[in-house]
């Protein structure tokens, strides 16, 4: 129902692309130029900045994204509310999830849920935990999946299991063959981290903290945007990382990478976030309960 010109602006503002904004849309590029001008024109400014073959978008245009995002959730709801009253399960879910979950675990939860309800178009976006609780807060996804339970007002909180962190290393890292490991002794080894904002790095900091090992010690070589990130470059015997154990089990199983448990053992939680304030749709409830009952099991 909303404007399908906002629909190509928010395309072309996520990739700052028109090609690959085209591709996604199944529209031509000509097409895509034509409906963000049409835009522009409507609004009498530039949305868009194209130099040198770089697209990035103005300050009018962050503003419009900005309402965009939010009207096209409304719109989303709209379709939800009405799907509701014709009683059937219909309609587009947008899920935000931590990168180690978006891996690990939403393959599944997805899967399923999609086979018992095949008109519900689930949308996945991934970024670190900080990106999620703030796009939660803005009411531009019903719902969120990260590690530990969101500090933002307004944000609900469930926690639906728990997860182990280990240490990885490349079977020929002189850390491997320990049986476990002690915080102090990470320190005299190359780490390789997620970067600030990751649910993964922050239960880290405070597990070294709480165990009296300032994270600033640790011989930082590289921060990384993703697990499997993290894994390519441990591979190549750069240094350990410390990563969810659910991760790392396709590497545990062909022998690339070995695990080493912690001690103590680091343990964190697995949290379902969403609006506290905001409707909540028949839709979004369901996948909720669904979700916690699917996690408790994938975490037993």
């Amino acid at each position: 129902m909303a404007d399908r010109r906002l629909q190509v602006f928010m395309a072309v503002a996520k990739h700052l692309n028109f090609t690959r904004a085209a591709d996604e849309l199944f529209m031509s590029q000509p097409a895509v130029t034509f409906q963000i001008k049409q835009l522009e024109e409507l609004y009498s400014t530039r949305l868009f900045e194209r130099r040198h073959g770089n697209v990035s978008l103005t300050p009018a245009g962050e503003l419009v994204l900005s309402y965009a995002e939010k009207i096209m959730a409304l719109s989303d709801e709209m379709e939800s509310r009405l799907a509701e009253m014709s009683g059937e399960m219909r309609g587009p879910l947008l899920i935000g999830a931590s990168s180690s979950i978006a891996v690990s675990l939403l393959p599944h939860l997805l899967s399923e849920f999609n086979a018992i309800y095949p008109q519900v178009r689930a949308c996945l976006i991934v970024a670190n935990s900080e990106n999620i609780e703030r796009r939660i807060a803005e009411h531009t996804l019903d719902l969120g999946l990260i590690e530990a339970p969101s500090k933002l007002t307004g944000v609900a909180s469930e926690n639906c299991g728990t997860d182990e962190l280990v240490v990885i290393c490349a079977p020929d890292y002189p850390l491997a063959g320990s049986a476990s490991i002690t915080p102090k002794a990470l320190v005299d080894y190359e780490y390789i981290s997620r970067e600030p904002g990751s649910g993964t790095r922050e239960v880290t900091e405070t597990y070294f903290r709480k165990n009296k090992i300032e994270p600033e010690l640790l011989k930082l070589q590289m921060e990384l945007g993703s697990p499997e990130a993290v894994k390519s470059v441990v591979k190549l015997g750069l240094g350990f990382a410390i990563v969810s154990r659910l991760v790392v089990e396709p590497e545990m199983e062909n022998a690339s990478l070995l695990v080493i448990p912690l001690k103590p053992a680091l343990k964190r939680s697995l949290n379902l976030i969403y609006p506290q304030d905001r409707f909540r749709s028949r839709l979004a409830s369901t996948f909720i309960d669904f979700s916690k009952n699917k996690l408790r099991e994938l975490v037993a």
